[in-house]
């Protein structure tokens, strides 16, 4: 099979890696380069915010122009989440190519903003591969495949312990991390326990010291899971990583800074009540929030510590459970199955 991917961020390779690795299939497109040689490597995609996306859009044009060359010698397309490239991707694939299978993982948050997308992505799109089972209340022809972090997880806690360590997240990309590592720093003098700061993988040692700074008051992991399986309490970043320390059942506390320019933007767009997602799918499920969410001016050393001694852990431990339920299963399965067809 040959399979025409658009995969633009890193936790969209992540999720597609166990369908890929199961897949008798040739790869074409945009991905990241640990599956074989993209067309442009997801990399050359890396931004953050309204203002960072301009210098990329010349960037897009061209290589949709060619990806859509490339449709019309493939088997099937397989778009993960990123809207913006993706669904003007879908549109210009269709339109020159309409017998070729469009196949939609990971669905653009339309409850979110931009409800008007349900109809383009229906249009365009032959399967809507959903990961969220509240999405069916938005879109018409999308499935509930599951999610794919109760594949990629592979153990959880099975209760609360106090364990000695906290873990600190400041977020996978340099805007996020400089903008919440001089707070963490603070907190973790006052933690008393055993700081890890999880640092992602992407980056070499030059680009850890350039953007974390001193770093000696923590212990360094690469490893999310691990550190959150070792640690009983965890200061995360909005982000994926919030529903993964969620589903594994260690408390924590959301806390993001984002440039004024782009939280001026998400304020007058977003239409969302809550950032975590496990607050999200919790809030559609008709539940109280799961976790505490700091944002902007409310990110400050009192706020995340008063959360650190306040959190019911136990509590806490219990609402993971019912999320996990709500959930239900992994994706990999299903998504294996539908390219298969």
């Amino acid at each position: 099979m040959k399979l025409l991917v658009s995969a633009l961020e890193p936790s969209g390779n992540l999720h597609i890696e166990p369908i890929i690795n199961s897949l008798e299939c040739e790869l074409f497109g945009v991905f990241d380069e640990r599956f074989g040689k993209p067309l442009i490597p997801s990399k050359s995609f890396s931004i953050m915010g309204f203002l960072d996306a301009i210098p990329k859009i010349r960037l897009a044009k061209k290589v949709i122009k060619e990806m859509v060359a490339l449709s019309s010698s493939v088997d099937k397309v397989l778009l993960v989440d990123s809207p913006a490239f993706n669904l003007p991707l879908a549109k210009a694939i269709k339109e020159a190519n309409p017998h070729v299978q469009i196949i939609y993982y990971i669905l653009p948050q339309v409850w979110a903003w931009k409800e008007k997308r349900v109809a383009k992505v229906e249009k365009y799109c032959d399967v809507l591969a959903s990961i969220l089972p509240f999405e069916q209340k938005f879109y018409n022809k999308a499935m509930y495949v599951g999610h794919p972090l109760l594949d990629e997880i592979k153990e959880f806690k099975t209760e609360y312990k106090d364990t000695g360590y906290v873990a600190f997240l400041p977020g996978s990309r340099k805007s996020e991390i400089k903008a919440l590592m001089p707070i963490y720093k603070k907190v973790a003098k006052k933690t008393y326990k055993n700081n890890i700061l999880v640092i992602p993988p992407h980056f070499t040692p030059s680009e850890i010291k350039e953007i974390y700074g001193d770093i000696s008051e923590f212990d360094i992991s690469r490893d999310t899971y691990k550190t959150f399986l070792k640690s009983e309490f965890a200061f995360i970043c909005s982000g994926t990583a919030t529903l993964e320390a969620a589903l594994i059942g260690i408390p924590f506390v959301l806390a993001y800074k984002a440039k004024k320019f782009d939280y001026w933007i998400a304020k007058m767009f977003v239409k969302l009540k809550y950032v975590g997602l496990a607050n999200i799918i919790y809030h559609f499920a008709k539940k109280d929030p799961l976790h505490v969410e700091f944002l902007q001016d409310e990110v400050n050393e009192e706020n995340l510590l008063n959360e650190y001694n306040e959190t019911d852990r136990e509590l806490f431990f219990n609402y993971s459970l019912k999320l996990r339920k709500i959930l239900d299963h992994g994706s990999t399965e299903e998504m294996i199955r539908i390219i298969k067809l």
